[in-house]
């Protein structure tokens, strides 16, 4: 070929290629659909907030950046507490926050997020995956306008941070303690001045006295939040929240509009988070407490035995209370938490007990 032709036929290519170009870039951006993120959580807070945020941009890249999503942090579109009806609403398309919260919609929902001396982290998990529940979980919030789906869990969160020691039932009568979901009903029934409020709220609280101890989450998302330095004493177990799911919730219009590619892409999105975020609590819970002990002077204590006991009896009256709940489907909810606890509680005596118990023998290793 003589030069002069190719330079005109690479001429004529490179024109033809940033026409098309020039055409396609339109239906491209035409093609984006910019998502706003509400969540529960100050921006950026070690555990919760970090997660919201990886949930924000894993949507954003599953989706080839067809899907953008911009996180508002708690207070920054909407409060924390508000996040359910903003995007049942249309407010913001997502938000990313726990089931706890949202008492006041349906006690069948706080099943979703935690349940007192009930399922851990993979055991949640499991139950809506494999045991029936994400199905109820839809249906629950299909009333509102709303797609669930769980995307991270705190793991065992703690009884809390007290101003003074707990040696007796008779101490809980009264005292004033911050903690949210079904563990809140637990509580008032054993006399406990139960409130719900923020991370930030709960240290201010606790700082002025208007609390005398509360939960939040676990040793690291805590730290942050400086509990330690209004309280020191920092009891176990946390039965009233053997595990705290993290949703996210979408906007069910927005997302039955989307492709099926694109719904994928956010399902995927949650689902792949679930175990990454559990395991970084695990992993930074058992550094953060660490500190706590030997920087900051906190006392670990273990919560006396009877008083274990009674919030197990009075978390069973709440439960048996979900069971006669004037509502059909909290009590079909209830019934399928109840059914998968009682088999996978049966399997556990063997499999991960058993584990535990032999690690916690005296022998070296």
């Amino acid at each position: 070929m003589k030069r002069r032709d190719f330079l005109k036929t690479a001429g004529v290519g490179a024109v033809a290629t940033a026409a098309a170009s020039t055409l396609a870039a339109p239906a491209i951006a035409q093609d984006v659909r910019r998502w706003k993120m509400v969540t529960a959580w100050p921006k950026n807070l070690p555990g919760p907030g970090v997660a919201a945020q990886m949930l924000a941009d894993r949507i954003t890249a599953l989706s080839g950046g067809r899907i953008e999503v911009q996180l508002f942090a708690a207070g920054e579109l909407v409060p924390g507490n508000g996040v359910f009806d903003a995007v049942s609403e249309g407010t913001a398309e997502l938000y990313h926050a726990v089931p706890a919260y949202w008492g006041s919609k349906s006690k069948g929902i706080l099943l979703f997020g935690s349940q007192p001396f009930g399922l851990r982290a993979d055991e949640q998990f499991g139950w809506l995956a494999h045991g029936g529940g994400q199905e109820l979980y839809d249906e629950m919030y299909g009333r509102f306008g709303l797609k669930p789906f769980l995307c991270g869990n705190s793991g065992p969160q703690w009884a809390g941070w007290f101003r003074g020691e707990i040696n007796s039932v008779d101490d809980l009568k009264g005292l004033r303690f911050r903690t949210t979901g079904l563990a809140s009903e637990m509580c008032a029934k054993l006399g406990m001045a139960v409130q719900a409020m923020g991370g930030r709220d709960m240290f201010q609280a606790l700082q002025s006295g208007a609390l005398d101890a509360g939960e939040f989450i676990g040793p690291w998302s805590d730290s942050a939040l400086g509990f330690y330095q209004v309280a020191k004493n920092y009891y176990w177990p946390g039965v009233g929240e053997p595990s705290s799911a993290e949703e996210c919730a979408v906007n069910k219009a927005a997302y039955e509009a989307l492709p099926e590619d694109l719904q994928q892409a956010v399902s995927v999105a949650c689902s792949s988070l679930y175990n990454p975020v559990w395991t970084e609590y695990t992993t930074k819970h058992a550094l953060a407490l660490e500190k706590l002990v030997a920087e900051q002077g906190v006392q670990v204590k273990k919560l006396p035995d009877e008083v274990i006991v009674a919030m197990g009896n009075a978390a069973g009256e709440v439960i048996g209370e979900l069971r006669e709940n004037d509502d059909e489907l909290v009590r079909r909810i209830t019934e399928s938490f109840l059914g998968y606890r009682a088999s996978v509680s049966a399997y556990m005596t063997y499999a991960d007990n058993g584990q535990m118990n032999a690690r916690a023998m005296d022998y070296k290793y």
